[in-house]
């Protein structure tokens, strides 16, 4: 297995809020900034995994801002460790205004992603070159997250079955 690191996976997606991506007020919709997340993790995850990644889990998404109509948005994002066939990306949503370049928080996630081989199927990832004492960190409450959404997996049954 080819060894990568974390400075690889590293992601920026830059997007202008325009009036089609805001409700009443003038603010974006939570499910746009979701679907800007997912798509700036994915390619994190595909950077790493050489392969298409599918989603399986959001989560942890905390709408700490609102971002208005005409401002700038940046997602940035890396692998924050990797698993048998799965991996951790988290990702985190800056607004810009435009007019200032000033620039806050407004939203951060975690996205679980699985690569698939040819056959649909999924398949085993390459290691991951942890380097600096932060991504360390990162990888470990990234293993403790892990374990609380395999473990919340298992208690969790399908519609079609609780009835």
């Amino acid at each position: 297995m080819t060894l990568r690191t974390v400075e690889n996976t590293y992601v920026e997606m830059t997007q202008v809020v325009l009036p089609v991506f805001t409700n009443a007020i003038g603010t974006v919709f939570g499910g746009q900034i979701v679907s800007w997340i997912d798509i700036c993790g994915a390619v994190s995850a595909g950077r790493h995994a050489r392969a298409p990644v599918v989603t399986a889990s959001i989560d942890s998404v905390h709408f700490i801002a609102p971002v208005k109509q005409g401002q700038i948005v940046i997602l940035k994002s890396q692998v924050n460790a990797v698993f048998k066939t799965s991996l951790e990306v988290g990702v985190v949503v800056l607004a810009e205004n435009p007019l200032t370049g000033e620039r806050y928080k407004a939203c951060r996630a975690y996205c679980t992603f699985v690569a698939l081989a040819e056959n649909g199927k999924p398949m085993r990832l390459p290691l991951i070159e942890i380097k600096s004492e932060k991504d360390k960190i990162r990888a470990m409450e990234a293993l403790t997250r892990r374990q609380m959404r395999l473990s919340a997996r298992k208690d969790f049954k399908p519609a079609h079955e609780s009835r």
